[in-house]
């Protein structure tokens, strides 16, 4: 499996993965190919080689002439939906900019359709965000992990004033993700590179087991003090198969032979009111010839206790094995889909390095099919269909997970532009480089 890890050391922003990445081997013409796609002919991209406390990075300008419009969520996916590129690349351009409007529409509390992009929106914050969605899918990138985040720390000006570093949309972005100390006065993380880490990367920690194949470093523009201003993406191959979330769970087990049916599917019902993550039955050959059923249950390690009880209680078994297991288990989580008919439940699953998948609420999809006497088989249809619709938005609100299984994105706005040659106030101007290249 194709790993990236991303050595965040010295904060993130958009400019500064596109340059990495590039270094790492990615198509440049893609990428101008995309652009020109777009109708920004007029966008000038460089690459060179810099020195970083005298370590050797790859540095990404982008001119482009100044603009004053200020572009909506509709407007950019409009752009992105144009241009040249890959499948997955706009799938994964649309995840970064919906999530970025997710967390802006959060923090002004309006809808993610009234959001406007400001510095994000501009040209150059565009090219970071395209590029690096053309630039992971040209590297055949199948999970992410990172390093915790330095954000930096101090205040910073945007176009609502001087706020605290991370800048209020950043540290929506960052939610869930582990941030690391930082003494730097600058601001290090930017909200595209946020919306960056949170789209991709569902793991943090140190370098994990990996074959490194190739190293890509991208700079930004200010020279720091107490460290190189760059970002170092490893690329390479996951020592394991699959890369999961594991815990451990105890099963218990009881053997039944003088117990009704009735009584064994009460017993089952109160054992998962009560908390049991699964409770199955098996026909088993018991002392005598006498046949039986055999009951497991899967439970938390903290609610073995209670969950004794009640088998005790409501199966007179004489004694129950218990055992701790570990296992292996996919990010999951339940969310909520607008209908024709209103809401309905269902759950998303995502094994690693795969797709979402979903499954709408059984109970749900069968009261609509009740009501409105139509085939269970056509709402739940139109459900599917209603998820794929909304799956980007949706898929954007849930909480950052610990699992590294995002190789393409999912989606998702403000005026933050940030430097990481930043100063203690700034227009949310971003410049990694000596030209005017907003990274937001």
């Amino acid at each position: 499996m194709k790993i990236a890890y991303l050595d965040c050391f010295s904060g993130i922003a958009g400019d500064m993965v596109l340059a990495a990445l590039l270094d790492a081997g990615a198509n440049f013409s893609k990428i101008r190919l995309a652009l020109d796609s777009m109708g920004l002919h007029h966008v000038r991209l460089e690459q060179r080689s810099v020195l970083k406390n005298g370590f050797r990075a790859n540095y990404l300008q982008i001119d482009s002439p100044p603009e004053t419009v200020h572009r909506h969520l509709v407007d950019i996916v409009e752009l992105i939906r144009s241009a040249t590129m890959s499948p997955e690349a706009k799938v994964l351009s649309e995840a970064i900019f919906t999530r970025v409007a997710v967390a802006e529409a959060r923090v002004h509390g309006v809808s993610i359709d009234e959001v406007h992009f400001h510095e994000v929106g501009a040209i150059d914050s565009i090219a970071d965000i395209v590029g690096t969605s053309i630039a992971w899918t040209d590297l055949g990138i199948e999970v992410a992990m990172a390093s915790p985040i330095p954000t930096g720390f101090g205040q910073v000006t945007i176009a609502h004033g001087t706020v605290s570093i991370p800048a209020p949309a950043t540290a929506e972005l960052l939610r869930g993700i582990p941030l690391a100390p930082c003494t730097v006065p600058f601001e290090l993380t930017t909200p595209t590179g946020a919306a960056i880490v949170a789209e991709l990367v569902s793991q943090f920690g140190p370098i994990p087991e990996m074959n490194t194949e190739t190293i890509g470093y991208g700079a930004g523009t200010r020279d720091l003090r107490d460290r190189p201003n760059l970002l170092r993406i490893l690329i390479g191959q996951y020592e394991r198969d699959e890369v999961s979330q594991g815990d451990q769970v105890t099963i218990l087990e009881t053997n039944l032979d003088d117990i009704t049916g009735e009584q064994i599917g009460y017993a089952m019902d109160k054992l998962l009111r009560a908390g049991a993550l699964d409770v199955f039955t098996m026909p088993c050959g018991m002392k005598k010839n006498r046949p039986g059923t055999l009951l497991t249950v899967v439970a938390r390690l903290s609610d073995r206790g209670k969950l004794e009880r009640i088998l005790f209680d409501e199966t007179g078994t004489l004694g129950i094995r218990y055992r701790t297991q570990s296992r292996s288990i996919v990010e999951r989580h339940m969310i909520e889909v607008p209908t024709p008919w209103g809401i309905v439940r269902g759950k998303i699953s995502r094994p690693p390095g795969r797709p979402w998948n979903f499954s709408p609420e059984h109970d749900d999809c069968r009261q609509i099919s009740v009501e409105l006497n139509l085939t269970l088989k056509d709402v739940t249809a139109e459900v599917h269909e209603c998820f794929e619709q909304h799956k980007v938005e949706l898929v954007a609100n849930l909480p950052n997970s610990n699992i590294p299984d995002r190789p393409t994105g999912s989606k998702h706005s403000h005026d933050h532009s940030h430097d990481h040659s930043h100063d203690h106030s700034h227009d949310h101007s971003h410049d990694h480089g000596p030209g005017n290249h907003h990274d937001h």
